[in-house]
């Protein structure tokens, strides 16, 4: 079984496109053209996204439709992107997001 997901509740099912590759963190990942970044990572078993600001806790993917903010992370250097429905591209560079901006907050 995999662990890729293959029907979308919103976007429905995705033809999938041609393999790329991304950035993760500043590690290499592959996914594919078209499909929702949270898929790729899903599928690569990356399913931390972001941490929250005041308690520094873990989120990933949770409502899946760009409804809720947990799998906001930062997308070519813009923050607060929903990787559930944003479509991936070759060469893009995310990083996990800590609180609400692409600034690292400090951990206690």
């Amino acid at each position: 079984m995999s662990s890729r997901i293959e029907e979308h509740p919103i976007l429905g099912v995705q033809e999938k496109g041609r393999k790329v590759t991304f950035t993760c963190d500043g590690k290499a990942v592959e996914g594919y053209e078209g499909e929702p970044i949270a898929t790729a990572l899903k599928a690569a078993g990356i399913m931390v996204h972001r941490y929250t600001k005041k308690e520094h806790k873990p989120r990933g993917i949770f409502c899946a439709i760009g409804r809720c903010t947990d799998c906001v992370m930062i997308v070519d250097g813009k923050p607060n992107v929903r990787t559930c429905v944003t479509p991936l591209k070759e060469g893009m560079v995310v990083n996990t997001q800590y609180g609400v901006s692409a600034e690292p907050f400090e951990k206690q």
